[in-house]
């Protein structure tokens, strides 16, 4: 199974290598994103920040 799984994993980065898909640019990826999940996900950053701040852990 683990030998299966990590199989699988090299035919996909081989794929990928092959594609040309090994430069990502994070700036082209933001504009792909919902509004929905970007303050979703900003809240949630708040919500660690302020539990970080209050020494919760």
């Amino acid at each position: 199974m683990i030998l299966s799984l990590l199989g699988f994993g090299l035919v996909i980065d081989w794929i990928a290598k092959k594609k040309g898909l090994t430069k990502f640019d994070p700036e082209e990826n933001e504009k792909n994103v919902p509004d929905s999940q970007r303050i979703y996900t900003e809240n949630y950053l708040q919500q660690i920040r302020n539990q970080d701040d209050q020494g919760f852990h």
